[in-house]
């Protein structure tokens, strides 16, 4: 069924139900910088091709994160003042200063001395599966690698991994009542994670340790230590950023291989073949984007494609339309295990926010998604996954499987 502009809806709801290619397809044709009404918000311009997207991106004097955050909702300037302590909510220079604190662990170099230990992890997350006709993958697979590479990076103790699991659940999924059942409760779990991050950066400054924990409790920026508001907000965007976002990628991944079975036999018989996964990879990246949008703000009266924006206007950039931009990507709407180049954006289309974890997460996804059908190469779907509910996160929340191993 055709839709026109009127029925444009960008919003949770239309989330919840599916990733909206009809209206992003739409867009890029005849509207590629599209004003969307909020019903509780100022509205915002909904930039869907790829070649703006990535100009937004890379343009952070004219376009600014810091300005009007990153989010969709308006603030009051209190909760401002707070969402701009995260890297994500900075522009230069303050950004630089800040991400120059964590991102000697997440240089290639770092990675690539973790190949090693990511495969022992996902060997173990297997196991724990071992003998079991069905499986929930989001909780039992896809959320257990990220969650144990984080907390090992950061520091936190491995068993209480699940706490930070929960914790970023109730953070992110504002919108989605599976995650969230008052607004009271978010800022419970923001209370709990401040003071047991507080508690973990006490113990570091006693005892230093080879951890990101260590390094954020003993930084100076300009000759400052951190202040404890800084660093729990440091905290929330690595255990967010570095959990939550790569879950939902080995998650839509699997959604991908559960859907085509012709990708499934490719990768299964192609399962030593390096180059095909290091492709396949880049097109799971590509195809299940794990964050919809960011938000910038126009600093200055300014155009994109010839459509006037306005100094203060919100402008949105669509991570999904433009992957899947057929000006840039040839046949987007199919999965081509080997497409290449695959310049997707689904780490931001470059610039100051580029993803700090990128190699990171290409590597988690890689390895999970290998081991896993090396040892269950006739998995199938146990049923329908289900989606979050969120206008920012492209969440799957349920994914049954049957193992058939």
């Amino acid at each position: 069924m055709s839709i026109n502009l009127d029925q444009i809806d960008l919003l949770e709801d239309t989330w919840a139900e599916g990733v909206p290619y009809d209206q992003f397809e739409l867009l890029r044709d005849e509207a590629p910088v599209f004003w969307h009404d909020h019903p509780e918000y100022q509205g915002f311009w909904a930039v869907t091709r790829y070649d703006d997207v990535r100009a937004v991106s890379r343009d952070h004097v004219t376009f600014s994160a810091e300005l009007g955050s990153t989010f969709l909702a308006d603030m009051d300037e209190a909760s401002m003042e707070l969402v701009r302590m995260t890297i994500l909510n900075m522009d230069p220079p303050k950004h630089s200063r800040f991400r120059r604190l964590v991102s000697a662990g997440f240089k290639p170099r770092m990675i690539n001395a973790l190949v090693d230990h990511i495969q022992e992890l996902a060997q173990g997350i297997v196991a724990d599966v071992e003998g079991e006709d069905e499986i929930e993958f989001v909780e039992r697979v896809a959320a257990e690698l990220p969650l144990q590479v984080i907390c090992e990076l950061l520091g936190v103790p491995v068993e209480d991994r699940h706490l930070v699991f929960d914790w970023s659940n109730r953070m992110v999924g504002a919108q989605d009542p599976d995650f969230r059942v008052s607004e009271e409760d978010g800022e419970a779990a923001m209370a709990e994670i401040y003071m047991y991050c507080d508690a973990l950066a006490a113990d570091r400054r006693a005892n230093p340790r080879d951890d990101i924990i260590t390094a954020l409790a003993l930084a100076e920026v300009d000759g400052d230590r951190l202040s404890d508001q800084e660093l729990n907000m440091f905290f929330v965007t690595l255990v967010v950023a570095g959990n939550e976002t790569t879950r939902n990628l080995i998650s839509h991944s699997m959604v991908a291989i559960l859907e085509f079975p012709e990708l499934k036999q490719q990768l299964v018989e192609g399962i030593d073949d390096d180059e095909l996964w290091a492709s396949a990879t880049e097109e799971f990246l590509r195809w299940g984007a794990s964050i919809h949008n960011f938000r910038r703000t126009a600093t200055v009266d300014t155009e994109i494609a010839g459509q006037a924006i306005k100094a203060g206007d919100k402008v949105v950039i669509y991570y999904p339309a433009a992957n899947r931009d057929p000006s840039h990507f040839e046949n987007p709407e199919v999965f081509d295990a080997r497409r290449t180049p695959n310049d997707h954006v689904t780490f931001g289309g470059g610039g100051t926010h580029f993803c700090l974890g990128a190699n990171l997460a290409r590597a988690q996804i890689k390895t999970m998604l290998r081991t896993f059908l090396r040892r269950f190469p006739d998995v199938e779907a146990a049923g329908q996954h289900k989606r979050m509910r969120s206008d920012f996160v492209n969440g799957i929340k349920y994914l049954p499987v049957k193992l058939n191993g």
